[in-house]
């Protein structure tokens, strides 16, 4: 099983309402067994951007949300953890999903070495991940 971000799919679940689509994920996955993931669809779309700041998830308006965001993470990977996992294709830079790097908390489009709440779970299982 392959695990994928929603998002990459096309789904409208990125915080401002719209989708990361990328088309060669969708024509890599036409054949293979698949789930989509999305930790933060939770929350409803449009809703506030979120970063890592310090180890926690806050709110673009200074709003620490790392909770509501770490129990969703978690109940999303409840719901894959005992599939066996080949890979997962993740959303690069996503609060959630990114792999390698990660907004640094500012909001300023900096980007900092770490890895998404929903990845480091993953990355924990020994999930292999591929960022996109």
């Amino acid at each position: 099983m392959i695990i994928v971000s929603a998002c990459l799919l096309g789904e409208n679940c990125k915080y401002s309402g719209g989708n990361n689509l990328k088309e060669e994920v969708v024509e890599y996955l036409k054949d293979k067994d698949y789930v989509a993931v999305c930790p933060e669809r939770v929350f409803g779309a449009p809703r506030k951007p979120v970063e890592i700041k310090d180890g926690r998830v806050v709110r673009a308006d200074g709003i620490d949300v790392d909770k509501e965001y770490r129990k969703a993470a978690e109940e999303e990977f409840d719901k894959i953890k005992d599939m066996d996992i080949e890979f997962a294709i993740l959303k690069a830079k996503s609060p959630t999903c990114g792999v390698t790097r990660i907004y640094d908390g500012t909001f300023s489009g900096k980007l900092v070495e770490g890895s998404g709440i929903f990845a480091e779970k993953l990355k924990k299982l020994g999930v292999p991940l591929v960022e996109k």
